[in-house]
């Protein structure tokens, strides 16, 4: 046999890389598709405790990083843009279009805005929040998966709406009242739902300016460091954060046995 050539054995690496890139893309999507598309299991037939706990946080973690992961996807070409824009290299039709779409999902739609501004005020919006708060909210909210919006909803945050059929009503609402807690087709889409809130509405303004200022200061950001600026999350107001503090040392101890 003749020996490969320079270029037949660079063609080989190529085509090797690229199958191997391939394979590694199919697998990561199968993966995401998996923990996507998970349903709630029946946590109300754990009746130990500490298994129930553990339990939960087993099936949530996978859903709570993978949404996470989105965002930080996002929030990585923005970076990138930032860069470009601090060289005074202005961003093509294509890229705008990107930036545009991203501004419109996270509810900075403002065309008048120049790209660098954009970009600047969607960093403080496009962020994830700490897995340990993910967590323990959902574990608050939603009774550590067996309330009857959890169940019947896949409603994991005891997130509202105010549109009649979005979701379940709840048995104690008031006369006069019209929200519901939102129904969704998967947790998974709950946990996104969630995300988006605490990173889009002003109630959570807070949040996102203490989650600026610890990575401007170059200091983690924790679920405790985070939990003080959930004060308008539930009608509780210091009760609520001071429960989900607790619930945040518990989870620390627990996974650090």
């Amino acid at each position: 046999m003749k020996p490969l050539s320079l270029i037949q054995a660079h063609k080989q690496r190529y085509a090797l890389a690229l199958g191997l890139a391939v394979l590694l893309a199919l697998v990561w999507w199968l993966n995401a598709s998996r923990v996507e598309s998970a349903k709630l299991p029946d946590f109300s037939v754990i009746s130990d405790i500490p298994e129930l706990k553990t339990s939960f946080f087993e099936f949530l973690e996978p859903l709570a990083k993978t949404a996470n992961q989105d965002v930080l996807d996002d929030r990585d070409w923005l970076l990138e843009l930032k860069s470009e824009l601090d060289q005074d290299k202005q961003p093509g039709w294509i890229k705008q279009w990107s930036l545009n779409r991203i501004a419109a999902r996270y509810g900075l739609d403002d065309e008048k805005l120049a790209p660098r501004e954009l970009v600047e005020q969607l960093l403080l919006r496009v962020d994830t929040i700490p897995i340990s708060l993910i967590l323990v909210q959902a574990a608050a909210e939603s009774g550590w998966g067996r309330s009857r919006f959890a169940r019947q909803g896949n409603n994991l945050f005891g997130e509202w709406c105010y549109t009649k059929g979005c979701g379940l009503v709840p048995k104690n609402r008031s006369t006069g009242d019209t929200h519901e807690v939102k129904a969704f087709d998967r947790p998974y889409d709950s946990v996104t739902s969630y995300l988006h809130t605490l990173n889009t509405h002003p109630a959570y303004k807070s949040l996102r300016q203490k989650r600026k200022a610890l990575r401007n200061a170059d200091r983690a950001v924790t679920g405790f460091a985070l939990a003080g600026t959930l004060i308008f999350y539930s009608e509780r107001r210091q009760a609520y954060v001071n429960e989900i503090k607790i619930m945040l040392r518990q989870y620390n101890q627990l996974m650090d046995k």
